[in-house]
């Protein structure tokens, strides 16, 4: 696909034959082929200009491809910043982290959006709650213990409750960030992101001076059966430490209002109080503020000194730069600030004092940080007007999101004029540029009113990807940050990366032409229900039945049963999944796995000298009959002669005299001449296994 017929690989001469004998089919009157005849001149002329084009038809230029596949709604995905969650190791004090505080892992640096307070909350105990007993999961905040609990116990029902025990909390109203860690014995496929689980209901509460009120709960969890992240809000009440909780501690808990899971929840640990960092590097910030007086800031890179100052006058208006006010300042465009101990900078505009300052408007004032690299690169060059004018940026892997440019002009009195101008704006009047933000560089599309301005950066970061992606347990360095806690990542780094390039669009379209969207095989059937959202599914076998124009699909569960059966949830979720994909005369019956044991008799001579032999050969026809728990599938045969080799090649074998196969449940399964046949929806595992040895030679 996407591949255009390859059109440079003939001569003048052999196109100018193939015309030739095409020209009877057209006109049975052209009978003069000498060089002579103006048509022949007229035709070698086309044949010419074919020649000299035909390299510029065969060329198609990655804009092209790029908009074919733009298309058939394949666009490149654009690059993220990794996002990680950080806890502080044994904080004993309120910890102040300004807007993009840095953390170090190595030389991959991390930073914070904005400014935190942190309050030195720690969860103390973790307990479950069943039938008015309780029970001790505290191992589960250890970060060296690795023990599965069930923290619902083996059989969850609905009252049943997870205690989060803590020995303080933070203010009323505000977020609370947990990472919890899940046993995943079991393929699970993703939970949507939009949606509950459709195995539990869970209702977070917070122990007040009213007694328990529910929470605000966000849960990536599907109710702790996956590893992920759960965002609690703190109810506008003071919470108090609960008098019947273990310890009488500030207590958080999650009660089972609906438990209908398939696999109980199993988790590896629990970590709280943590808070999130992006895995980027900023090294221009622009901060925005509606404030028209006094604009409090506290940020890393505002420490570093180069900051430069704008205000807008009028609404719809440029912004003005305004610069701080020196000791003789008395009327212009001037701020003037104040530092606090904490380095939270506050800049103050006095209209009465200096004539100017900001309007009430939104976005009135902008205030622009550079670090000292990006200070000496700040300036990028003037708009000369010409078409596709391309400029360099000072780094590439550029974070998209966060960049901007000034644009200064100046007016009609000679006075400058300021526009921040974010990529891929096409309205009118407007500076049109993109950004190329893994080569870094900005190509300036349309330049509008911007001719001759001089742009310089406004905000810039850069990103290392998929590197952020970082494993779980690492220790990170905060910068500048003295007398700071130890902080961990309990969870992996997730979503990093750069932005899709052409090739990756390309194979990404390429893989979903493959992938069914209408099911019209036994394989597309198959496939889309091992895909079904949030079952654990081990196996699927889909059976034609052209006559009927039915498609029966067998499903077995991944569940902890050693004979699971197909729960009512699996049906109702599989019939979803396929509904609208089947076609429209097609019926569908959804069926559930059965069971038959096979019963293995023989005599078998081993060699001397072999201890445990008739446990091996046992264990081997088990493994051999196996269809439940291996990767077997519905309705395989047992082939006797595969397991008959199977015990013939062990090591403490010398030759098997006798071996037969007999399938329980002749409903189920069927012998043909020694082989046991199973229907279609039956997996047969090993009944009674009676082998007699004798003792050869060896």
């Amino acid at each position: 696909m996407l591949n255009s017929r390859n059109l440079d690989d003939r001569t003048y001469e052999e196109l100018l034959v193939e015309a030739l004998t095409k020209i009877p089919t057209y006109s049975g009157e052209w009978t003069n082929f000498n060089a002579s005849d103006p048509g022949l001149t007229t035709l070698e002329n086309l044949t010419a200009f074919q020649i000299l084009q035909q390299n510029h038809i065969n060329e198609i230029t990655p804009a092209v491809r790029q908009k074919l596949l733009e298309l058939v709604g394949f666009r490149a995905q654009k690059g993220r910043c990794a996002r990680v969650l950080l806890a502080a190791e044994n904080q004993r004090e309120e910890l102040s982290l300004p807007a993009n505080q840095k953390f170090y892992l190595g030389d991959l640096c991390f930073e914070t959006n904005r400014a935190l307070q942190r309050k030195p909350c720690h969860l103390t105990a973790v307990y479950g709650q069943r039938d008015g007993q309780w029970y001790d999961y505290s191992h589960l905040l250890d970060r060296e213990v690795r023990v599965p609990s069930a923290v619902f116990g083996t059989r969850p029902k609905a009252g049943d409750s997870l205690w989060f025990l803590a020995d303080a909390l933070p203010e009323a109203g505000e977020e609370l960030i947990f990472h919890i860690k899940a046993q995943d014995s079991h393929k699970r496929n993703p939970f949507p992101e939009k949606g509950g689980s459709m195995f539990a209901d869970l209702r977070w509460e917070c122990y007040t001076e009213e007694g328990f009120v529910p929470l605000h709960a966000r849960d990536d969890t599907g109710c702790l059966l996956t590893s992920g992240e759960l965002r609690l809000r703190l109810p506008a009440q003071n919470a108090l430490p609960c008098p019947e909780a273990p310890g009488k501690c500030f207590a958080l808990r999650a009660v089972l209002t609906r438990a209908q899971y398939d696999v109980a929840p199993r988790l590896l640990s629990v970590s709280g109080f943590l808070f999130e960092v992006w895995q980027k590097d900023t090294r221009a910030i622009c901060y925005t503020s509606n404030r028209t007086t006094r604009v409090s800031l506290k940020s890393g890179l505002l420490k570093e000194g180069y900051i430069t100052v704008f205000c807008k006058e009028k609404k719809g208006s440029s912004y003005r730069k305004y610069t701080r006010a020196g000791v003789r300042a008395s009327r212009g465009r001037y701020f003037d600030y104040e530092e606090a101990p904490d380095g939270t900078l506050t800049f103050i505009f006095d209209k009465e004092r200096f004539g100017y300052a900001p309007e009430k408007l939104k976005n009135a004032v902008k205030i622009v940080a550079y670090s000292e690299e990006i200070m000496r690169r700040y300036s990028l060059g003037e708009i000369l007007g010409m078409d596709r004018q391309e400029i360099r940026l000072p780094a590439g892997h550029v974070v998209a999101e966060s960049f901007c440019i000034i644009a200064k002009r100046t007016d009609e009195n000679g006075e400058e004029l300021y526009d921040f101008v974010r990529p891929s704006r096409f309205g009118e009047d407007d500076l049109s540029y993109y950004l190329y933000e893994d080569t870094g560089r900005i190509v300036i599309e349309d330049a509008g009113p911007f001719v001759g301005a001089s742009l310089y950066m406004g905000a810039f970061a850069v990103t290392r990807g998929e590197e952020g992606n970082i494993r779980e347990g690492n220790t990170l360095l905060a910068e500048e940050l003295p007398g700071a806690p130890r902080f961990y990542n309990p969870g992996a780094g997730t979503r990093g990366c750069f932005r899709e390039d052409l090739e990756q669009v390309k194979r990404r379209f390429l893989a979903d032409l493959q992938r069914p969207y209408t099911a019209v095989t036994a394989a597309d059937y198959e496939r889309l229900v091992k895909e079904t959202p949030q079952l654990c599914i081990h196996k699927v076998k889909a059976f034609l039945d052209e006559d009927r124009n039915l498609v029966r699909i067998a499903v077995k569960p991944d569940t902890d049963e050693e004979f699971p059966e197909l729960s009512e949830n699996y049906r109702a979720a599989i019939g979803r999944q396929l509904e609208g994909r089947r076609l429209l005369t097609t019926r569908i019956e959804i069926v559930g796995p059965v069971y038959t044991q096979v019963d293995v008799q023989g005599k078998i001579c081993v060699k001397r000298h072999f201890e445990n032999s008739l446990q091996e050969i046992e264990d081997t026809v088990r493994e051999a009959v196996d269809c439940v728990s291996s990767e077997r599938g519905f309705g395989e045969a047992l082939r006797f002669d595969q397991i008959f080799h199977r015990i013939e090649e062990l090591d403490c074998v010398a030759y098997v005299s006798d071996l037969s196969l007999h399938p329980r449940n002749p409903a189920l399964a069927r012998l043909k001449d020694a082989d046991v046949i199973p229907a279609q929806n039956c997996l047969c595992s090993a009944g009674e296994i009676r082998i007699e040895t004798l003792t050869g030679i060896g």
